[in-house]
């Protein structure tokens, strides 16, 4: 048995001597002429396999659900960026800026410790509470640390989005405006001017009521473009970004007042009282009614028909107030915000990142104006508008100022006081004077 093992173990070397005789084997004299020698590969050259990327997962919150003209577009940018990354899953958890449950869960989730990955979400007063909290990243260093993805943006977009304490913290996508849609088949149907001042929107108002048509279809309860529009047709931009955690403006009175003067006349719907947003959307887009209050989002979700016979105008100027007739609401008013613990969160934070700027890249921000019509944050075209987006570029253009809504000058809980108080006060049941006043009692309690 030994002699056996002996002689086959001789037998091995030979072998492996032979083998590696016809290979070139490591004889360095050979290497130069060997050319398989430098072709073949080599175990300890050959670079390891590529790890695959660890799973992430991300949630993502917006305001691109329901009926919303981006919705698709925004869903797009998402599959984009999971095609790019097999590895990262991505919630896209939407719900409609309309519904006014959105700040009641944003303000949930953030108080709650179920902050989204990203948040798309109003910046100014609506953001202080969980900006103050830290519950959101500073991105200044992080725009300052990637010049190309900064330098894509309009630099008044950035500007916009900045908080009080001086840093910015939403990376916007579309700017808006919002003004007065007009069904201009109507106005010519009843021989009306367009309401261009005050008095030409009180007779239109009084011959739409008198020939069953709904002048002005807005609710009440969900009467966020009544209270911003007829506050700055009567206050100015001056009066209106005074808010009233200082006193009351005189002309907020006159704007509510001059609300109730056109209620007199007939100008809102019989159900302004039960109805929302949507269904005053919908006596618009059905004809139902003459005019409209809304912001440059509602463009993509009215029908070719209705886009046509449309046309925006600034609302006008209430009598005896400091209103010009050209002042509008308008700006770079939301963006995307990072959760602060996903910031923290090494396995989530490069992904996190990533989406936010593919999120916020030029193509996605060209897609989403497009789609919504709004205006661009960064220096691209939104393409395929129709004559009335157009149209609402002109009035912004044009207009004299350009404010951003009162809901961001005060607290939520004092904007929804006014709200509450809307129906009371076109009715005749509280004064414009007592309305703002409690308001104002919120506002205060709210600031110490």
């Amino acid at each position: 048995m030994l002699k056996r093992s002996k002689m086959l173990m001789a037998l091995s070397m030979v072998m492996m001597l032979l083998l590696a005789a016809c290979s070139g084997g490591n004889n360095s004299g050979n290497e130069a002429n060997n050319s398989n020698a430098t072709n073949a590969p080599s175990a300890t050259n050959e670079a390891p396999p590529e790890k695959e990327a660890d799973p992430v997962s991300l949630r993502v919150f917006s305001t691109f659900g329901g009926t919303d003209a981006a919705r698709d577009a925004f869903q797009a940018a998402i599959d984009d960026f999971k095609a790019q990354y097999p590895n990262v899953t991505v919630e896209n958890d939407v719900m409609s800026a309309n519904d006014d449950g959105f700040r009641t869960k944003v303000n949930t989730d953030m108080n709650s410790g179920n902050e989204p990955d990203l948040l798309f979400y109003f910046v100014g007063a609506d953001a202080e509470g969980f900006v103050n909290a830290g519950k959101v990243v500073p991105m200044n260093e992080l725009l300052e640390a990637d010049q190309e993805w900064k330098n894509g943006f309009l630099p008044d977009a950035l500007e916009l989005t900045r908080q009080k304490d001086g840093n910015i913290y939403a990376i916007p996508l579309t700017g808006f405006y919002e003004g007065l849609f007009v069904n201009k088949a109507l106005f010519e149907k009843y021989n009306l001017e367009l309401p261009t001042d005050w008095e030409k929107m009180k007779t239109a108002v009084k011959t739409f009521a008198d020939n069953g048509v709904i002048p002005l279809s807005a609710p009440f309860d969900q009467s966020h473009y009544l209270i911003e529009h007829f506050v700055l047709a009567a206050a100015g931009p001056e009066g209106q970004n005074k808010g009233l955690l200082e006193g009351i403006d005189p002309n907020w009175e006159k704007g509510l007042a001059g609300m109730k003067e056109l209620y007199d006349l007939g100008a809102f719907p019989q159900d302004a009282a039960t109805i929302d947003l949507s269904m005053a959307a919908n006596y618009y887009s059905e004809g139902l009614a003459a005019m409209i209050l809304e912001g440059s989002w509602a463009i993509g979700g009215m029908s070719d028909g209705v886009k046509e016979t449309t046309t925006v105008l600034p609302f006008p100027a209430i009598p005896g107030g400091a209103g010009s007739g050209t002042d509008i609401v308008g700006g770079f008013g939301t963006g995307f915000y990072m959760a602060q613990k996903t910031f923290d969160d090494t396995s989530k934070k490069d992904m996190a990142i990533a989406l936010l700027k593919h999120l916020t890249s030029p193509a996605s921000i060209q897609k989403i104006a497009s789609a919504n019509g709004g205006t661009p944050a960064a220096d691209v075209e939104a393409t395929g508008l129709a004559q009335v987006a157009l149209d609402g570029f002109a009035m912004a253009a044009k207009a004299a100022s350009i404010s951003a809504p009162v809901d961001s000058k005060v607290h939520q809980e004092t904007f929804t006081t006014i709200r509450a108080s809307i129906q009371a006060v076109v009715k005749g049941e509280k004064t414009p004077a007592q309305a703002l006043e409690e308001a104002q009692k919120i506002e205060q309690t709210n600031k110490q």
